[in-house]
């Protein structure tokens, strides 16, 4: 089955619903020929952590088109044709990283973090919403970019049980506290795509443990 997109010009006004793959064949060949792309989707973007603030990071399969072998945020994903964000996140965590999710408002968050247990649950609240998020990845083979705008909205979470990226779109995973992670980006770069630098730069007040006192 086809995946359904609602493709919005840059005021965010929605234009029409269109085939994944037809959209992503017509933004490329736009850029390849303007340097800029004028159309957009909504997207999510997950940081996870386990209770202690390690920050699961993944590391995208050789094989995919953008940004191969290197280490990204937790997961993203297109919100298709009548889903909300907070649905698509919900079927992206059980797709891609196989458990179930709560996503809730900041008073039940922060109190359901600490009362349940999230060998078995993750539970997550909404960050931030960017309708101007600028992605950029770099082409497999090149050192050519493409920079994408996008409707974000970015999410944050716990989950202390067992992590298995289903799907085959990563090639593994690697835990960081916010720390280790800042100084990593500092040493090796090159290991990260940019959409984690900008996210840990944005959002690192989100990135800690668990405080159960």
């Amino acid at each position: 089955m086809s995946e359904k997109l609602e493709i919005y010009n840059l005021k965010s006004e929605l234009i029409k619903i269109q085939d994944r793959k037809k959209f992503y064949k017509e933004i490329k060949e736009e850029y390849k020929k303007t340097g800029k792309i004028t159309k957009k989707v909504k997207t999510i973007r997950l940081l996870l952590m386990n209770s202690k603030g390690k920050i699961v990071l993944q590391k995208r399969n050789s094989t995919k088109e953008e940004n191969p072998n290197l280490y990204d945020k937790t997961i993203g994903g297109h919100v298709e044709e009548e889903d909300s964000y907070e649905l698509t996140l919900i079927k992206e965590c059980s797709e891609e990283l196989g458990f179930p999710v709560s996503v809730l408002k900041e008073q039940d968050f922060s109190r359901a973090i600490k009362k349940t247990d999230l060998r078995i649950i993750g539970i997550f609240k909404e960050m931030d919403y960017d309708d101007k998020f600028m992605s950029e990845r770099i082409i497999k083979g090149t050192k050519k970019k493409i920079i994408q705008p996008v409707m974000c909205t970015f999410y944050v979470g716990y989950y202390n049980g067992p992590i298995q990226f289903i799907d085959g779109e990563s090639s593994g995973i690697q835990l960081y506290t916010l720390d280790e992670l800042k100084q990593e980006m500092k040493t090796n770069p090159n290991k990260f795509t940019n959409d984690i630098k900008v996210m840990i730069k944005k959002y690192s007040k989100y990135l800690k443990p668990i405080n159960n006192k």
